[in-house]
């Protein structure tokens, strides 16, 4: 049974395993990458100097699975001191653990000696390590079997704990016990989740009951390493598999950031987060996940600080949030069937674009796109603070009678509407006003004040509500007639 690597590499291999490796003949596909040739390179470097080497774990996984390899790890019998004495360039990035990344060509490899590890006292990283000569022996201390595979330059497989069989039965399962496996790394039980969510793959059954009775270790695992996790669930291609699988195992709830969901929670927020997959947007998905679990914009901002969530990306996902809040409040002021009620809503529209920003008004929008009918409820939502409805597909239609609100139309006014009023807007930030602050002040012979940012953004909003244009003589007359001035 071979895969030849050094062949194949990019093309797709996974008709091979599901034909059981039975003289399976690849056809070639494409040239192997530059990344293929340079870790090449390294293996028979390692090699032609009296050592074992092969490439080994994520990249023979994605490989066999057809999937992008992104980086390519090496294994070696080699000693770390051994290592750098056979490649000139080098840098020593984990000798404690056996590990040395060698520059090729370009490329950046990390070749490991072989190792056994012991003593997880912070159940994530080994207390002892112990090299070993044993290849077999290194694969035994890996998480799963799907990873617990290596290949040498003959294209033949080592794969004592069956990840060929796994990867063709599409599972997850721990090498060896699983508890002992969780028990020794706690990180491993969301990667498990994470493996399961992003190769569409189910949990084997010991390996979940393993997860369920580990989960509490979750606690020793700090903080940015398990939103680290969450982000390539969330923003895999089946964030709403490892949703559910979240859901179940209440395994967030275990660690050290504050988790203010429980599993009842996760699974009552599945309908609307069912069309979360087509979201490409990350932010765009953590604040659709967030509006399906009822928090408020200021509750999202402490709870993504707490996750330490980058600033740019918190920023954007409460911004979203943001224009949803103001969205549904002016819904609550404007009464069906007001006079006035359509330039009234228009407006408040307008305001809320003006001050969390066009992509933030855009974002809610395309949330509110995928969003079910039932999560669009009336313009007179339950006063909970906790509920941050959607916007009312009725109020919208009931407010602008012109509307087409029929059910063969493809998108629901709440979103055409205000998407309409976008971009029927003249200029949509203050840089765009056609008179500076300065300026301002200099007509008015005032010195600057908070009263120069008061007139701006309300020169800003009559000038994007349609009421003046941005020119800059007609801005001046507006200012001077807002400051009293006899014109």
């Amino acid at each position: 049974m071979k895969i030849y690597i050094t062949v194949c590499w990019g093309a797709r291999c996974l008709d091979w395993i599901q034909s059981g490796g039975k003289e399976f003949v690849m056809e070639w596909k494409m040239a192997p990458s530059a990344m293929a040739l340079a870790a090449e390179n390294v293996i028979s470097e390692l090699t032609q100097n009296g050592h074992e080497a092969f490439w080994v774990g994520g990249c023979i996984r994605d490989e066999l699975l057809g999937r992008p390899v992104h980086d390519m790890d090496i294994t070696t019998s080699a000693l770390p001191e051994e290592v750098i004495a056979i490649f000139a360039r080098s840098v020593p990035t984990g000798l404690a653990h056996g590990t040395v990344t060698v520059l090729q060509d370009g490329h950046g490899f990390e070749v490991t000696t072989y190792r056994t590890e012991s003593g997880y006292v912070d159940h994530r990283r080994p207390d002892h390590v112990e090299f070993v000569s044993d290849v077999k022996e290194d694969l035994r201390r890996r998480d799963f079997t799907i990873n617990a595979i290596c290949c040498g330059l003959g294209g033949d497989l080592i794969d004592p704990f069956g990840g060929e069989k796994d990867l063709a039965l599409r599972v997850i399962r721990c090498v060896g016990d699983a508890e002992e496996r969780f028990d020794e790394d706690a990180l491993r039980m969301l990667r498990c989740v994470r493996f399961a969510s992003v190769l569409d793959f189910s949990i084997a059954k010991n390996t979940w009951r393993g997860l369920l009775r580990q989960r509490e270790r979750l606690a020793h695992i700090a903080v940015e390493r398990v939103r680290a996790e969450l982000e390539r669930i969330v923003e895999g291609p089946h964030p709403r598999r490892g949703l559910a699988m979240l859901a179940r195992c209440e395994l967030l709830a275990r660690g050290k950031a504050p988790f203010p969901w429980t599993g009842t929670d996760l699974a009552a927020a599945a309908a609307l987060t069912a069309g979360i997959g087509e979201l490409e947007s990350a932010h765009l998905r953590w604040a659709l996940l967030l509006h399906a679990l009822k928090q408020s914009a200021q509750e999202a901002d402490e709870l993504l600080r707490a996750w330490t969530f980058s600033g740019t990306t918190r920023t954007s996902v409460v911004q979203v949030l943001r224009v949803r809040e103001a969205w549904t409040a002016a819904l609550k002021a404007v009464p069906p069937g007001e006079p006035g009620g359509t330039d009234l809503l228009r407006r408040r529209w307008i305001a809320a674009v003006l001050s969390f920003g066009v992509e933030a008004a855009e974002g809610w929008l395309s949330l509110l796109a995928i969003l079910p009918a039932a999560a669009h409820p009336a313009a007179n939502p339950p006063a909970d603070s906790k509920n941050s409805p959607a916007v009312s597909t009725s109020a919208v239609s009931e407010v602008s009678p012109a509307v087409n609100t029929s059910a063969d139309s493809e998108v629901s006014p709440a979103v055409t509407v205000p998407a309409e009023w976008i971009a029927q807007m003249p200029l949509k930030r203050l840089s765009e006003l056609a008179v500076t602050g300065n300026e301002v002040a200099e007509a008015l012979e005032k010195r600057p004040g908070p009263w120069l940012g008061n007139m701006l953004n309300a020169l800003l909003q009559a000038t994007a509500s349609g009421d003046l244009l941005n020119n800059k003589q007609v801005l001046l007359l507006e200012a001077k007639r807002m400051d009293g001035h006899e014109l």
